[in-house]
């Protein structure tokens, strides 16, 4: 069995992805601490320890263990984080913000476009270089590639397997789970499975990866959330940044943030053949180009 490569380090990426992150494993204490710091991250950072413990209902032991989750030496440096962060555009900690009964639709549009964008450009930031290499060079020898994703991370796989396929990797996506179990039955350690989950907590999902890496497969996990179950069993993780909202506006930014990543994959795979994937997509493009109307 390969050696895990998952090195997602806190402190790699902007406090409040951070803590998007590590939301998931957080206690139920803790949860209550950073629902005062995502609501309003300006108010927080203006709060003493104590009363961000007694807004919390919690106590400032609960609020210091928060901080080392996030991978701070203790509070000041959690104000100071805040106060950074609250100091940026409009547009940018606009992202942050939920559609409301009286937004106008020039603030629906400006939110999704701030929730889309943002998707990209934190995922950019935080997205693990070492892991991404890893990946590449895995998907880059493999015999086969096998992509794993269900629902909205199905669109992600599917995306995923026609750039690779099309550059010449045999690659399949499968969003049946039980086909996708028999396609993990059937991988080898010459072999790639790709898992993709916002949550990294869609069981068939892991279910498949799992098998597959038992079965000697190198797996990679593509996920929101470092330290979820589908990370957890990866050899590689590739993290997204993408903010979830109550009307799931986030989903179209999951997507957006997971299509990043694999974009990156697809074209540093490309990039190690280049003058290969160049002629493949050349001659792909012609091989369709008679069924466009001109």
């Amino acid at each position: 069995m390969s050696t895990p490569i998952q090195s997602f380090d806190v402190a790699d990426a902007p406090l409040l992805v951070r803590l998007r992150g590590i939301l998931p494993s957080l206690t139920p204490a803790e949860e209550r601490v950073a629902a005062q710091v995502l609501a309003d991250a300006r108010r927080a950072s203006d709060l003493t320890i104590t009363e961000l413990a007694q807004a919390a209902k919690t106590s400032e032991t609960t609020v210091l263990r928060f901080c080392k989750r996030l991978g701070l030496k203790g509070y000041p440096q959690l104000r100071l984080a805040l106060a950074a962060e609250s100091a940026m555009p409009r547009e940018q900690r606009m992202a942050g913000s939920d559609i409301s009964a009286s937004d106008t639709i020039d603030d629906i549009i400006a939110k999704v476009a701030s929730v889309d964008s943002s998707a990209v450009e934190e995922t950019a930031q935080q997205l693990d270089r070492d892991s991404l290499t890893a990946a590449v060079d895995a998907v880059a020898k493999a015999t086969r590639v096998d992509v794993y994703g269900i629902g909205a991370s199905a669109t992600v796989g599917a995306d995923l397997q026609q750039k690779l396929h099309r550059i010449g990797v045999v690659s399949f996506a499968w969003n049946d789970p039980h086909i996708a179990l028999t396609s993990a039955t059937l991988l080898s350690k010459q072999d790639v499975a790709i898992g993709i989950s916002h949550s990294g907590s869609t069981s068939e999902t892991i279910e498949s990866l799992a098998v597959a890496r038992r079965h000697g497969a190198r797996t990679i996990a593509v996920t929101n959330f470092p330290l979820s179950p589908l990370a957890k069993g990866a050899d590689i993780v590739l993290t997204t940044a993408a903010r979830e909202t109550s009307l799931r506006s986030g989903a179209t930014a999951s997507r957006i943030a997971a299509l990043t990543v694999v974009d990156c994959l697809y074209i540093a795979v490309a990039q190690r053949d280049l003058r290969r994937a160049r002629k493949a997509v050349a001659d792909s493009r012609k091989a369709v180009e008679g069924h466009h109307i001109a």
